[in-house]
């Protein structure tokens, strides 16, 4: 299993980007996707999720309203919109994907079986 993320890049405030996760070697479409960033210093957080049942989303209280979490099963891709970026935002960014998520653990990191690389987002004036 691989899951590529790409598109991140440096803004400045009020910015946006959009990132990518590519999937292979796993049915999509039976996983839970998720994103979350680690900025330096600090811990790996939840930022949003897309759930493999119905595609439902959820999100961090601190992106909601700027970022937009999106799935397409037949490219085995998903995406996060980000808007109206600010500096606070900066972090490594990762996909993840998994089998066992479920309501209570969306933000768990071991509840996702798979991880990208990450890519960064830098967002400074």
């Amino acid at each position: 299993v691989q899951l590529q993320a790409s598109g991140g890049g440096s803004v400045q405030p009020g910015g946006s980007l959009r990132l990518s996760c590519a999937a292979s070697g796993l049915t999509f479409s039976t996983y839970t996707l998720g994103w979350f960033r680690r900025a330096p210093g600090k811990e790996r957080e939840f930022v949003a999720v897309s759930r493999r049942s119905g595609g439902s989303t959820y999100y961090a209280d601190s992106v909601k309203g700027r970022f937009t979490i999106s799935r397409d099963n037949a490219k085995n891709t998903v995406y996060l919109q980000m808007n109206n970026l600010q500096p606070e935002d900066t972090a490594v960014y990762h996909c993840a994907a998994g089998q066992r998520v479920i309501l209570s653990n969306i933000g768990s990191i071991s509840a996702y079986d798979y991880w990208g690389q990450g890519t960064q987002v830098t967002v400074s004036s």
